[in-house]
Protein backbone atom coordinates (compact mmCIF):
# COMPACT_ATOMS: atom_id res chain seq x y z
CA UNK A 1 0.00 0.00 0.00
CA UNK A 2 1.24 3.28 -0.94
CA UNK A 3 0.15 5.90 1.49
CA UNK A 4 0.80 9.83 0.94
CA UNK A 5 0.25 12.71 2.74
CA UNK A 6 0.15 16.80 1.51
CA UNK A 7 1.11 18.76 3.73
CA UNK A 8 4.56 18.22 6.00
CA UNK A 9 3.70 20.37 8.95
CA UNK A 10 2.59 20.11 12.77
CA UNK A 11 -0.16 17.41 11.91
CA UNK A 12 1.35 15.70 8.39
CA UNK A 13 4.70 14.93 9.35
CA UNK A 14 4.52 13.47 12.74
CA UNK A 15 0.94 11.54 11.87
CA UNK A 16 2.47 9.93 8.91
CA UNK A 17 6.29 9.71 10.95
CA UNK A 18 4.39 7.32 13.28
CA UNK A 19 2.15 5.50 10.86
CA UNK A 20 5.39 4.54 8.62
CA UNK A 21 7.29 3.40 11.64
CA UNK A 22 4.38 1.10 13.20
CA UNK A 23 3.87 -0.28 9.32
CA UNK A 24 6.76 -1.12 7.75
CA UNK A 25 5.16 -2.78 4.52
CA UNK A 26 3.43 0.55 3.73
CA UNK A 27 5.13 3.16 1.70
CA UNK A 28 4.62 6.51 3.07
CA UNK A 29 5.38 9.53 1.11
CA UNK A 30 5.20 13.11 2.52
CA UNK A 31 4.60 15.73 -0.26
CA UNK A 32 5.09 19.48 0.50
CA UNK A 33 5.63 22.58 -1.56
CA UNK A 34 8.21 24.05 0.53
CA UNK A 35 11.12 23.28 -0.87
CA UNK A 36 13.23 24.52 2.49
CA UNK A 37 10.73 21.90 5.03
CA UNK A 38 11.15 19.11 2.56
CA UNK A 39 14.94 19.11 3.14
CA UNK A 40 14.66 19.35 6.86
CA UNK A 41 12.63 16.51 7.11
CA UNK A 42 14.84 14.48 4.36
CA UNK A 43 17.81 15.06 6.42
CA UNK A 44 15.99 13.84 9.78
CA UNK A 45 16.03 17.24 11.07
CA UNK A 46 12.04 17.93 11.34
CA UNK A 47 11.53 21.59 11.23
CA UNK A 48 9.08 21.46 14.38
CA UNK A 49 9.96 21.09 17.78
CA UNK A 50 8.03 18.04 19.26
CA UNK A 51 9.74 15.70 21.74
CA UNK A 52 10.77 12.09 19.99
CA UNK A 53 9.82 13.18 16.84
CA UNK A 54 13.27 13.34 15.42
CA UNK A 55 13.76 9.41 16.87
CA UNK A 56 10.58 8.00 15.12
CA UNK A 57 11.48 9.87 11.46
CA UNK A 58 15.06 8.11 11.92
CA UNK A 59 13.61 4.57 12.26
CA UNK A 60 11.18 4.79 8.56
CA UNK A 61 13.02 7.54 7.14
CA UNK A 62 14.97 6.03 4.16
CA UNK A 63 13.00 2.69 4.52
CA UNK A 64 9.13 3.33 3.89
CA UNK A 65 8.97 6.94 4.84
CA UNK A 66 10.18 9.81 2.18
CA UNK A 67 9.47 13.44 1.59
CA UNK A 68 9.28 15.24 -1.26
CA UNK A 69 8.11 18.60 -3.22
CA UNK A 70 6.54 16.30 -6.01
CA UNK A 71 3.26 16.36 -5.43
CA UNK A 72 1.38 15.41 -8.95
CA UNK A 73 3.90 12.50 -9.29
CA UNK A 74 3.01 11.21 -6.07
CA UNK A 75 -0.85 11.57 -6.00
CA UNK A 76 -1.02 9.31 -9.08
CA UNK A 77 0.76 6.69 -7.64
CA UNK A 78 -0.90 6.77 -4.26
CA UNK A 79 -3.77 4.43 -2.65
CA UNK A 80 -4.63 6.81 0.13
CA UNK A 81 -4.15 10.32 0.24
CA UNK A 82 -4.48 12.54 3.51
CA UNK A 83 -5.04 16.10 3.02
CA UNK A 84 -2.97 18.24 5.90
CA UNK A 85 -2.68 21.50 4.65
CA UNK A 86 -3.06 24.96 6.11
CA UNK A 87 -6.67 26.01 7.24
CA UNK A 88 -6.42 29.24 9.03
CA UNK A 89 -9.03 31.54 10.18
CA UNK A 90 -9.86 33.78 6.71
CA UNK A 91 -9.17 37.81 7.13
CA UNK A 92 -11.29 38.51 4.66
CA UNK A 93 -14.29 38.87 2.66
CA UNK A 94 -17.53 36.55 4.20
CA UNK A 95 -16.76 35.28 7.58
CA UNK A 96 -13.82 36.90 8.53
CA UNK A 97 -12.40 36.51 11.57
CA UNK A 98 -14.24 33.94 12.29
CA UNK A 99 -14.88 31.30 9.55
CA UNK A 100 -12.03 28.88 8.09
CA UNK A 101 -10.29 29.99 5.18
CA UNK A 102 -10.58 27.02 2.76
CA UNK A 103 -8.52 28.13 -0.45
CA UNK A 104 -5.62 25.59 -0.11
CA UNK A 105 -7.62 22.86 0.68
CA UNK A 106 -9.62 23.58 -2.79
CA UNK A 107 -6.17 23.90 -4.13
CA UNK A 108 -5.03 20.53 -3.04
CA UNK A 109 -8.23 19.29 -3.75
CA UNK A 110 -8.12 19.93 -7.47
CA UNK A 111 -4.56 19.60 -7.34
CA UNK A 112 -5.53 15.65 -6.62
CA UNK A 113 -8.48 15.58 -9.43
CA UNK A 114 -6.09 17.15 -11.84
CA UNK A 115 -3.44 14.28 -11.03
CA UNK A 116 -5.34 10.95 -10.19
CA UNK A 117 -5.83 7.89 -12.66
CA UNK A 118 -6.78 5.47 -10.22
CA UNK A 119 -9.42 5.53 -7.72
CA UNK A 120 -8.16 6.55 -4.54
CA UNK A 121 -9.19 7.36 -0.85
CA UNK A 122 -8.84 10.95 -0.01
CA UNK A 123 -8.73 11.65 3.91
CA UNK A 124 -9.18 14.51 5.65
CA UNK A 125 -6.84 15.66 8.63
CA UNK A 126 -7.04 19.41 8.38
CA UNK A 127 -9.43 20.69 10.75
CA UNK A 128 -12.52 21.78 8.72
CA UNK A 129 -16.05 23.20 9.18
CA UNK A 130 -18.50 20.44 8.64
CA UNK A 131 -19.79 19.08 5.81
CA UNK A 132 -16.82 19.70 4.02
CA UNK A 133 -15.90 16.27 3.08
CA UNK A 134 -19.23 16.57 1.26
CA UNK A 135 -17.84 19.70 -0.68
CA UNK A 136 -14.34 17.69 -1.41
CA UNK A 137 -16.78 14.87 -3.07
CA UNK A 138 -18.27 17.39 -5.43
CA UNK A 139 -14.95 18.98 -6.30
CA UNK A 140 -13.46 15.17 -6.85
CA UNK A 141 -16.30 14.05 -8.51
CA UNK A 142 -16.69 17.06 -10.71
CA UNK A 143 -15.18 15.74 -13.90
CA UNK A 144 -16.30 12.77 -14.74
CA UNK A 145 -12.46 10.84 -15.70
CA UNK A 146 -13.18 7.06 -14.69
CA UNK A 147 -11.96 7.59 -11.34
CA UNK A 148 -13.40 6.95 -8.41
CA UNK A 149 -12.97 8.69 -4.59
CA UNK A 150 -14.11 8.12 -0.91
CA UNK A 151 -13.77 10.89 1.25
CA UNK A 152 -13.14 10.19 4.88
CA UNK A 153 -12.92 12.09 7.70
CA UNK A 154 -10.23 11.08 10.38
CA UNK A 155 -9.35 14.48 12.46
CA UNK A 156 -6.86 14.80 14.59
CA UNK A 157 -6.45 15.08 18.55
CA UNK A 158 -2.87 15.95 18.83
CA UNK A 159 -1.49 18.10 22.00
CA UNK A 160 1.37 19.71 20.60
CA UNK A 161 4.50 19.04 23.13
CA UNK A 162 3.09 15.56 23.21
CA UNK A 163 1.91 14.49 19.34
CA UNK A 164 4.09 11.47 19.36
CA UNK A 165 2.46 10.14 22.99
CA UNK A 166 -0.86 11.06 21.68
CA UNK A 167 -0.46 9.45 17.87
CA UNK A 168 1.27 6.24 19.65
CA UNK A 169 -1.52 5.69 22.17
CA UNK A 170 -4.40 7.60 21.08
CA UNK A 171 -7.56 7.91 23.40
CA UNK A 172 -9.45 7.10 20.42
CA UNK A 173 -9.07 7.20 16.70
CA UNK A 174 -11.81 8.81 14.50
CA UNK A 175 -13.19 7.88 10.83
CA UNK A 176 -16.05 9.19 9.70
CA UNK A 177 -17.11 8.19 6.14
CA UNK A 178 -20.61 7.67 4.02
CA UNK A 179 -23.44 5.50 5.11
CA UNK A 180 -22.97 3.01 2.57
CA UNK A 181 -21.40 -0.52 1.69
CA UNK A 182 -18.71 1.51 -0.35
CA UNK A 183 -18.13 3.80 2.36
CA UNK A 184 -17.60 1.14 5.00
CA UNK A 185 -15.12 -0.78 2.99
CA UNK A 186 -13.11 2.51 2.68
CA UNK A 187 -13.18 3.10 6.84
CA UNK A 188 -12.47 -0.18 7.25
CA UNK A 189 -9.11 0.22 5.23
CA UNK A 190 -8.20 3.70 6.69
CA UNK A 191 -9.35 1.77 10.14
CA UNK A 192 -6.29 -1.68 9.45
CA UNK A 193 -3.73 0.81 9.43
CA UNK A 194 -4.08 1.98 12.62
CA UNK A 195 -5.07 -1.38 13.81
CA UNK A 196 -1.54 -1.90 13.85
CA UNK A 197 -1.21 -0.73 17.10
CA UNK A 198 -4.10 0.94 18.42
CA UNK A 199 -6.72 -1.23 19.88
CA UNK A 200 -9.80 -1.93 18.17
CA UNK A 201 -11.80 -0.58 21.18
CA UNK A 202 -10.00 2.71 20.02
CA UNK A 203 -11.33 3.26 16.63
CA UNK A 204 -13.99 4.87 16.40
CA UNK A 205 -16.79 4.74 13.08
CA UNK A 206 -19.26 7.31 12.73
CA UNK A 207 -20.80 8.93 9.76
CA UNK A 208 -18.39 12.18 8.39
CA UNK A 209 -19.79 14.75 9.82
CA UNK A 210 -20.30 13.70 13.22
CA UNK A 211 -16.31 12.97 12.54
CA UNK A 212 -16.29 16.54 11.61
CA UNK A 213 -18.46 18.17 14.29
CA UNK A 214 -16.40 16.34 17.05
CA UNK A 215 -12.65 17.61 16.01
CA UNK A 216 -14.25 21.04 16.70
CA UNK A 217 -16.58 20.08 19.59
CA UNK A 218 -13.70 18.71 21.51
CA UNK A 219 -11.66 21.62 20.93
CA UNK A 220 -14.23 23.80 22.31
CA UNK A 221 -15.22 21.96 25.50
CA UNK A 222 -11.20 21.74 26.28
CA UNK A 223 -11.24 26.05 25.54
CA UNK A 224 -14.20 26.20 27.78
CA UNK A 225 -12.61 24.36 30.49
CA UNK A 226 -9.91 26.63 30.26
CA UNK A 227 -11.72 30.23 30.12
CA UNK A 228 -14.13 29.06 33.38
CA UNK A 229 -11.00 28.48 35.51
CA UNK A 230 -9.54 32.14 34.01
CA UNK A 231 -12.63 33.18 34.76
CA UNK A 232 -12.87 32.37 37.89
CA UNK A 233 -8.75 33.25 38.85
CA UNK A 234 -10.37 37.02 38.68
CA UNK A 235 -12.57 36.41 41.34
CA UNK A 236 -10.26 34.65 43.31
CA UNK A 237 -7.62 37.85 43.11
CA UNK A 238 -10.30 39.64 44.36
CA UNK A 239 -11.77 37.66 47.41
CA UNK A 240 -8.40 36.62 48.09
CA UNK A 241 -9.12 33.04 47.15
CA UNK A 242 -6.46 30.36 45.70
CA UNK A 243 -7.14 29.20 42.02
CA UNK A 244 -5.16 26.11 42.45
CA UNK A 245 -6.84 25.47 45.51
CA UNK A 246 -10.32 26.02 43.98
CA UNK A 247 -9.13 24.18 40.82
CA UNK A 248 -7.70 21.03 43.34
CA UNK A 249 -11.47 20.80 44.91
CA UNK A 250 -13.19 21.07 42.10
CA UNK A 251 -11.42 18.54 39.91
CA UNK A 252 -11.73 16.41 42.67
CA UNK A 253 -15.12 15.93 41.77
CA UNK A 254 -14.96 12.62 39.45
CA UNK A 255 -18.07 14.05 37.64
CA UNK A 256 -15.27 16.78 36.41
CA UNK A 257 -12.09 15.75 36.56
CA UNK A 258 -8.94 17.55 37.26
CA UNK A 259 -7.78 18.05 33.44
CA UNK A 260 -7.34 21.76 31.54
CA UNK A 261 -7.91 23.65 34.89
CA UNK A 262 -4.96 25.39 35.66
CA UNK A 263 -4.98 28.91 35.30
CA UNK A 264 -2.51 30.64 33.46
CA UNK A 265 -2.24 34.28 30.92
CA UNK A 266 -4.30 32.02 28.82
CA UNK A 267 -4.78 29.18 26.04
CA UNK A 268 -2.94 29.65 22.24
CA UNK A 269 -1.80 27.51 19.12
CA UNK A 270 -3.28 27.09 15.92
CA UNK A 271 -6.61 25.02 17.50
CA UNK A 272 -8.39 26.09 20.24
CA UNK A 273 -9.33 29.84 19.02
CA UNK A 274 -9.64 28.79 15.41
CA UNK A 275 -11.97 25.61 15.83
CA UNK A 276 -13.99 28.02 18.26
CA UNK A 277 -14.72 30.62 15.85
CA UNK A 278 -15.20 28.34 13.25
CA UNK A 279 -17.87 26.93 15.84
CA UNK A 280 -19.35 30.25 16.05
CA UNK A 281 -19.58 30.97 12.66
CA UNK A 282 -21.26 27.29 11.55
CA UNK A 283 -23.91 28.27 14.59
CA UNK A 284 -24.54 32.16 13.32
CA UNK A 285 -24.94 29.83 9.22
CA UNK A 286 -27.49 28.15 10.54
CA UNK A 287 -29.34 31.06 12.74
CA UNK A 288 -28.35 29.63 16.47
CA UNK A 289 -27.52 32.98 17.66
CA UNK A 290 -27.52 32.11 21.33
CA UNK A 291 -25.59 29.25 20.52
CA UNK A 292 -22.86 31.30 18.96
CA UNK A 293 -22.69 33.67 21.23
CA UNK A 294 -22.05 31.26 24.44
CA UNK A 295 -18.81 30.03 22.47
CA UNK A 296 -17.88 33.40 21.54
CA UNK A 297 -17.91 34.11 25.35
CA UNK A 298 -15.40 31.51 25.46
CA UNK A 299 -13.02 33.46 23.22
CA UNK A 300 -13.62 36.54 24.85
CA UNK A 301 -12.83 35.72 28.04
CA UNK A 302 -9.17 33.64 26.52
CA UNK A 303 -8.62 37.68 25.72
CA UNK A 304 -9.73 39.06 28.67
CA UNK A 305 -7.20 37.10 30.78
CA UNK A 306 -4.65 38.29 28.49
CA UNK A 307 -5.18 41.92 28.25
CA UNK A 308 -5.49 41.69 32.00
CA UNK A 309 -2.56 39.99 33.08
CA UNK A 310 -0.82 42.80 30.40
CA UNK A 311 -2.77 45.71 32.77
CA UNK A 312 -1.72 43.71 35.79
CA UNK A 313 2.23 44.34 35.27
CA UNK A 314 1.79 48.27 34.59
CA UNK A 315 -0.10 48.80 37.97
CA UNK A 316 2.01 46.65 40.19
CA UNK A 317 4.91 48.49 38.41
CA UNK A 318 3.56 51.78 39.99
CA UNK A 319 1.45 52.80 36.66
CA UNK A 320 4.56 53.08 34.50
CA UNK A 321 6.75 50.67 32.41
CA UNK A 322 8.47 53.69 30.36
CA UNK A 323 12.11 52.79 29.85
CA UNK A 324 11.97 49.86 32.11
CA UNK A 325 13.63 46.49 30.74
CA UNK A 326 10.88 43.33 31.72
CA UNK A 327 12.09 39.63 30.75
CA UNK A 328 9.34 37.34 28.91
CA UNK A 329 10.50 33.91 29.52
CA UNK A 330 9.33 31.50 27.03
CA UNK A 331 7.30 33.00 24.01
CA UNK A 332 5.47 29.74 22.42
CA UNK A 333 2.07 29.13 23.51
CA UNK A 334 3.26 26.00 25.53
CA UNK A 335 5.69 24.30 26.72
CA UNK A 336 7.57 21.73 24.49
CA UNK A 337 6.92 23.28 21.24
CA UNK A 338 8.54 25.99 18.96
CA UNK A 339 5.14 26.87 18.08
CA UNK A 340 3.86 30.36 18.81
CA UNK A 341 0.18 30.65 16.64
CA UNK A 342 -2.11 32.45 18.84
CA UNK A 343 0.41 32.62 21.86
CA UNK A 344 -0.31 34.88 24.73
CA UNK A 345 3.14 36.06 24.85
CA UNK A 346 2.95 37.73 21.43
CA UNK A 347 0.02 40.25 22.96
CA UNK A 348 1.60 40.50 26.54
CA UNK A 349 4.78 41.74 24.74
CA UNK A 350 3.08 43.94 21.97
CA UNK A 351 1.18 45.88 24.97
CA UNK A 352 4.14 46.33 26.64
CA UNK A 353 6.07 47.60 23.70
CA UNK A 354 2.66 49.85 23.61
CA UNK A 355 3.41 51.20 27.28
CA UNK A 356 6.91 51.63 26.01
CA UNK A 357 8.51 49.14 27.98
CA UNK A 358 11.71 47.25 26.81
CA UNK A 359 11.54 43.66 25.62
CA UNK A 360 13.53 40.98 26.32
CA UNK A 361 11.99 37.39 24.57
CA UNK A 362 14.17 34.26 25.66
CA UNK A 363 12.91 30.76 24.68
CA UNK A 364 14.47 27.74 24.40
CA UNK A 365 12.85 26.57 20.87
CA UNK A 366 10.64 29.55 19.68
CA UNK A 367 13.17 32.19 19.38
CA UNK A 368 13.13 32.64 15.83
CA UNK A 369 9.15 32.23 15.49
CA UNK A 370 9.29 35.01 17.80
CA UNK A 371 11.29 37.27 15.93
CA UNK A 372 9.53 36.40 12.99
CA UNK A 373 6.10 37.05 15.00
CA UNK A 374 7.72 40.66 16.75
CA UNK A 375 9.71 41.71 13.65
CA UNK A 376 7.22 44.66 12.58
CA UNK A 377 8.19 46.03 16.36
CA UNK A 378 11.61 46.74 15.33
CA UNK A 379 14.41 47.57 18.27
CA UNK A 380 11.74 48.01 20.94
CA UNK A 381 12.18 43.78 21.53
CA UNK A 382 15.54 42.47 21.66
CA UNK A 383 16.09 38.16 21.52
CA UNK A 384 18.23 36.56 23.60
CA UNK A 385 18.40 32.52 24.14
CA UNK A 386 20.20 32.49 27.87
CA UNK A 387 17.98 33.76 30.49
CA UNK A 388 20.16 34.52 32.42
CA UNK A 389 21.21 37.35 30.26
CA UNK A 390 17.68 38.21 29.78
CA UNK A 391 16.67 38.81 33.08
CA UNK A 392 20.33 41.51 33.39
CA UNK A 393 19.32 44.21 34.80
CA UNK A 394 15.71 43.82 34.29
CA UNK A 395 12.97 45.74 36.79
CA UNK A 396 10.49 42.66 36.05
CA UNK A 397 10.28 39.28 34.37
CA UNK A 398 7.56 37.50 33.61
CA UNK A 399 6.88 34.00 33.04
CA UNK A 400 4.52 33.21 29.53
CA UNK A 401 5.82 29.41 28.86
CA UNK A 402 5.53 26.48 31.46
CA UNK A 403 9.13 25.17 30.40
CA UNK A 404 10.05 23.21 32.92
CA UNK A 405 13.87 24.79 33.17
CA UNK A 406 12.55 27.67 34.12
CA UNK A 407 11.85 25.84 37.57
CA UNK A 408 15.87 25.11 37.72
CA UNK A 409 16.80 29.07 37.23
CA UNK A 410 19.06 30.18 40.19
CA UNK A 411 16.61 32.69 41.04
CA UNK A 412 18.86 34.11 43.69
CA UNK A 413 21.23 34.80 40.99
CA UNK A 414 18.69 36.60 38.97
CA UNK A 415 17.34 38.71 41.72
CA UNK A 416 21.08 40.32 41.80
CA UNK A 417 21.17 40.72 38.46
CA UNK A 418 17.93 42.68 38.66
CA UNK A 419 16.77 45.98 39.36
CA UNK A 420 15.16 46.61 42.41
CA UNK A 421 12.58 46.60 43.51
CA UNK A 422 12.03 43.51 41.45
CA UNK A 423 9.18 41.74 39.73
CA UNK A 424 7.95 38.64 39.14
CA UNK A 425 4.36 37.85 36.91
CA UNK A 426 4.07 34.18 36.81
CA UNK A 427 1.44 33.79 33.76
CA UNK A 428 1.92 30.10 34.15
CA UNK A 429 2.42 29.59 38.44
CA UNK A 430 5.07 27.59 37.25
CA UNK A 431 7.33 29.10 39.93
CA UNK A 432 7.61 28.69 44.19
CA UNK A 433 6.07 32.05 45.02
CA UNK A 434 6.48 31.63 48.70
CA UNK A 435 10.59 30.76 48.01
CA UNK A 436 10.60 34.25 45.27
CA UNK A 437 9.12 36.26 47.89
CA UNK A 438 11.91 35.26 50.71
CA UNK A 439 14.35 36.17 47.90
CA UNK A 440 12.62 39.62 48.03
CA UNK A 441 11.02 39.56 44.38
CA UNK A 442 7.15 40.82 44.49
CA UNK A 443 5.30 38.19 43.08
CA UNK A 444 2.05 38.40 41.04
CA UNK A 445 0.71 35.00 40.57
CA UNK A 446 -2.59 34.10 38.32
CA UNK A 447 -5.79 33.76 40.41
CA UNK A 448 -3.64 34.02 43.75
CA UNK A 449 -2.73 36.86 46.42
CA UNK A 450 0.26 39.26 45.05
CA UNK A 451 3.09 38.34 47.39
CA UNK A 452 4.51 42.07 47.71
CA UNK A 453 7.18 43.51 49.84
CA UNK A 454 5.68 47.26 48.62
Amino acid sequence: MRVLCIGAGYVGGPTMAVIAAKCPDVDVVVADIDAGRVRAWQAGEPPIYEPGLREVVRTALGRNLSFTTDVAGSIETADVIFVSVNTPTKTFGEGAGRASDLQYWEATARTILAHAKTDKIVVEKSTLPVRTAEAMARILHSKPNGVSFDVLSNPEFLAEGSAIRDLEHPDRVLIGGEVSERGRRAMDLLAGIYARWVPEDRILRTNVWSSELSKLAANAMLAQRVSSINALSELCEATEADVAEVARAVGMDRRIGPEFLRASVGFGGSCFKKDILNLVYLCEHFGLQAVADYWLGVVRINEHQQQRFARNIVAAMFNTVVGKRIAVLGFAFKADTGDTRESPANFVCRRLVEERARVVVTDPQALDNARRDLADLGDAVAFEPDPMRAVEGAHAFAVLTEWAPYRALDYRAIYRRMEHPAFCFDGRNLLDHRALFEIGFNVYPVGKVPLSHL
